[in-house]
C-alpha cells in the first residue's frame, strides 16, 4: 500500500494552487521515506515537539520538510529548536536512524526501549 500525497498544480479560477507531497509512504505496517528506509518515533518527543538534538539528531536525523513543504492529513510540520522544519505524523515528529544502511531495514525499533518504528 502506497499512501504518497502527490504534488500537482490545480488551477482555480486564475491562480496556480501547490499541493502538498509527503515524502512518506506505507510499506507493510511501517512508514518508510520514498527511498524505502524506514521512519522512527522517539518516546521522549512532546505532542509537535521534538526533543531529539546534538547527537541524538546526529544518530537519528530528523525527516526534513523542505521550506517549499505543506502539511497534509496526518502529516504535519515541526518547527525544531535548531529553526530547522520536521514531518511529523500524528503530531509525532519522523525520524530516520543512522544503523538502518539498506532499505527495509529496521536497527532502530526499540533502540534502549525509546524508539519505536513509526506506524500508520
Amino acid at each position: 500500500m502506497i499512501a504518497v500525497i502527490s504534488v500537482f498544480p490545480a488551477l482555480v479560477g486564475c491562480s496556480a494552487v501547490a499541493v502538498s507531497r509527503v515524502p512518506v509512504r506505507v510499506e507493510g505496517n511501517s512508514l518508510v521515506d520514498l527511498k524505502g528506509m524506514t521512519l522512527y518515533v522517539y518516546d521522549r518527543d512532546l505532542q509537535a515537539k521534538s526533543t531529539c538534538s546534538g547527537q541524538c539528531a546526529a544518530n537519528w536525523q530528523p525527516f526534513v520538510a523542505a521550506a517549499e513543504a505543506r502539511p497534509a492529513g496526518d502529516y504535519s510540520i515541526v518547527r525544531r529548536d535548531d529553526g530547522g522544519r520536521q514531518w511529523a505524523y500524528k503530531g509525532r515528529p519522523l525520524y530516520s536512524c543512522l544503523m538502518d544502511r539498506e532499505p527495509g531495514d529496521r536497527a532502530g525499533d526499540a533502540f534502549n526501549n525509546l524508539w519505536r518504528t513509526a506506524k500508520p
